[in-house]
């Protein structure tokens, strides 16, 4: 009865913490959270898709790792959302950015062959 119960409790919180995000390769080198477009642009090349829009937040700055708000107002942050299309041997991935740093990486379906580009992504 306590085994059980203790491989339940255990099982739940293992699943109750929170799903690490993906990362990807490009050149030997990891792209993760947190790293830079122009990084991302210098080791992965160029995307083939880029869509671009706006979000609203409370400004904001970061104090010991803690994020703190200031202000009654909202401020327009640019996000980016690039493609990245590896061929179709490989899986196409899809890199998020915030107020230029990285935010998310997206794994997606395998990749195709582009006929306009007349290749695709190396970066992998």
């Amino acid at each position: 009865m306590r085994t059980s119960l203790l491989i339940g409790l255990t099982l739940g919180a293992a699943l109750a913490l929170p799903a690490h995000a993906d990362s990807m390769r490009c050149g030997g080198r990891v792209i993760r959270d947190g790293n830079a477009r122009a990084e991302v642009r210098a080791f992965c090349g160029e995307p083939a898709d880029v869509q671009t829009r706006t979000i609203l937040r409370r400004p904001s700055y970061t104090v010991g790792g803690r994020i703190v708000y200031f202000g009654e107002g909202l401020v327009e942050i640019p996000v980016e959302t690039w493609t990245y299309n590896f061929g179709p041997n490989k899986l196409m991935r899809r890199v998020r950015f915030v107020d230029g740093l990285v935010d998310d990486v997206e794994t997606l379906g395998y990749g195709y062959n582009d006929p306009q580009r007349g290749t695709y992504n190396s970066g992998n």
